[in-house]
């Protein structure tokens, strides 16, 4: 259902971004805000479902506990909600499951008011006053937008030339797997979800599992995540806001040193895959082939009859490889796109050279408009924010700024807590700093 009055804020997409920010919203008085979504009801990662599958971060980083812990909206109200809050504390996960989480979020969305399921919106304008929304027929118009469509999968070249029936993106496996049944199978991707599929296929049984499997990586080795304390710091305000302001080209390169940060392979399912690899080589009399192949870099699939030949570079000797396989799965991550429905405003959008938009502190993009209407872009900020900004992490964080800013008002805790590392120290009006940022060998003499 649409209105025929402006809203204060249009979100488009809800995931759990704009879940997050829909949940804050749920508790601020004046102000109308709207949330649509194509889809008829909330799933998130359907196709990455799959069996034993746990949640790479604290159950904590829920939509609102971080900045709103008496929201309705915590994860402990889900599990006093399900009355199955004292089970949860006895079973003493390590990790939850990721089908929990799934579950507590499908809860939230069936309880706030403001989404609208079965509502995809086709373009969004602007009339010099409101952005005007189309949904089919209907137009909805809104004085804000909060973009949280999501990512799109991150294919690589040669997909183009993969048949339909026998490839499939890791955002479908849950739905694919069953295709792989005594066939030549290559996992493509050293990431989490790489690993994930690549240790459910070891675990199914004779009849159902791959004749062959090749787990292929560009990294130079099956690389565990790096969630050290220390580490986890990159996943807090203070980092972002020392983040924020450095040159663009040195936050690039900063993103790209951090990435085992955020994606790399935990540590539970690595040795996992370790040890049922063990049991195949030296318990079992049967299973598939296994071969591991880090360090390749797959750069053409050339199709044969009824198979791939997958050429490879060999990042440790430089020398080219061949593969074979009958179904190739990409485990190759995730992009960010604006999402099509803006097309009517994308030539007013500032973007970087990743072809990002540009979020400012509270998340609104650049954008050639009036500064009183804003476009706010969630996931959208790798680059301005830091590697936290794809993860769960401050998911909270982010949609009470997001909130903050909307109300014109200080509603909910965003205030950057002193930081356990000091990652930048304040610039003095020192001259002697003028000679160190000229010259990174030199040093300050001594007082």
């Amino acid at each position: 259902m649409m209105t025929n009055h402006p809203l204060d804020l249009a979100g488009i997409g809800i995931g759990p971004f704009n879940l997050s920010l829909a949940a804050h919203l749920d508790a601020a008085e004046g102000v109308e805000a709207l949330f649509f979504e194509r889809r008829a009801a909330f799933d998130w990662h359907p196709g990455m479902m799959l069996p034993d599958v746990t949640l790479q971060t604290s159950f904590l980083k829920d939509l609102v506990s971080a900045t709103h812990p008496s929201s309705p909206w915590t994860f402990l109200s889900f599990l006093v909600a399900k009355k199955r809050f004292y089970d949860f504390l006895n079973a003493d996960f390590g990790a939850i499951p990721r089908q929990e989480f799934a579950q507590y979020l499908a809860w939230a969305a069936q309880g706030l008011p403001t989404l609208r399921f079965g509502t995809g919106i086709d373009a969004v304008d602007f009339d010099g006053r409101c952005f005007v929304l189309r949904s089919g027929t209907r137009e909805q118009r809104a004085r804000n937008i909060a973009l949280g469509v999501g990512l799109k999968p991150a294919l690589p070249s040669f997909a183009a030339r993969l048949r339909e029936d026998d490839h499939f993106h890791s955002s479908q496996a849950r739905f694919r797997l069953g295709a792989c049944a005594g066939k030549r199978v290559a996992v493509i991707g050293g990431g989490q979800s790489g690993a994930e599929i690549l240790l459910h296929l070891l675990n199914r049984s004779k009849e159902d599992a791959p004749s062959q499997i090749a787990w292929i990586s560009q990294r130079p080795n099956f690389l565990p995540l790096d969630e050290t304390p220390f580490t986890n710091e990159l996943f807090t305000p203070p980092y972002v806001e020392s983040f924020r302001d450095l040159p663009e080209p040195r936050r690039h390169a900063i993103v790209e040193r951090e990435k085992l940060a955020g994606d790399g392979v935990s540590s539970e399912t690595l040795a996992a895959i370790y040890r049922r690899l063990y049991v195949l080589r030296h318990l079992e009399s049967s299973g598939p082939e296994i071969e591991l192949l880090p360090h390749r870099d797959v750069v053409n699939a050339e199709p044969r009859e009824g198979s791939y030949q997958l050429i490879m570079r060999n990042g440790m000797d430089g020398m080219m490889e061949i593969g074979h396989a009958e179904i190739v799965i990409l485990a190759t991550g995730y992009r960010y796109e604006l999402p099509d429905c803006l097309a009517p405003l994308s030539s007013r959008i500032a973007v970087d050279r990743t072809g990002r938009p540009v979020p400012d502190a509270d998340f609104a993009i650049a954008w050639d408009g009036p500064d009183t209407n804003r476009i706010f872009a969630l996931n959208a900020g790798l680059i301005s924010h830091g590697i936290a900004e794809p993860q769960l992490s401050l998911m909270a964080w982010r949609g009470a700024v997001i909130a903050n800013a909307l109300l014109g008002r200080r509603q909910f805790e965003v205030e950057i807590p002193s930081a356990m590392v000091n990652w930048r120290r304040p610039v003095h009006a020192d001259p002697r700093l003028d000679t160190l940022r000229s010259n990174g060998a030199a040093r300050l003499a001594p007082h």
